[in-house]
């Protein structure tokens, strides 16, 4: 048994201690925001907050992930009122959403470290993928939320 803390609540999973934590999220606690998208890292579907940095669940293990503070896209705001997401929807960035929580996430773990981030930071950061080519809106939602 493993004790995790996600979105500021102390889950205990019964799980091998190599499964991966998006499997943890999705399957053992019902948290389906956070997506499988490629299983190797690349496509950033699956990111989520570990101690407030940005980390890939998919190759992240449950073992890996005890003791850390845990974030999902569910555990961002209780009612869709963060500051990122409201640039979101005011940006109308989504278009088919697969990508959408991760990329609202890792954006929260930009402004983090650069409240006013520049476009070559945000370039920089926003390694996710997204399939339907909204990056020059992410790009605007970051700067709103950022208030540039």
């Amino acid at each position: 048994m493993t004790t995790l803390t996600i979105n500021g609540k102390q889950h205990t999973v019964t799980a091998p201690a190599g499964t991966p934590l998006l499997w943890v999220i999705r399957d053992f606690l019902g948290l389906t925001g956070t997506k499988y998208g490629c299983g190797i890292e690349e496509c950033g579907a699956c990111t989520v907050l570990v101690d407030g940095g940005v980390e890939k669940s998919c190759d992240m293990t449950l073992a890996d992930a005890a003791g850390a503070s845990i974030t999902t896209i569910e555990g961002l705001s209780p009612n869709g009122t963060h500051p990122v997401q409201l640039a979101w929807i005011a940006e109308q960035v989504p278009q088919c959403g697969y990508c959408q929580s991760g990329m609202i996430l890792a954006a929260v773990a930009l402004l983090k470290q650069h409240p006013k981030p520049t476009d070559a930071q945000i370039d920089a950061a926003m390694t996710n993928l997204c399939v339907c080519g909204t990056y020059q809106r992410v790009r605007a939602a970051i700067h709103r939320a950022a208030g540039n």
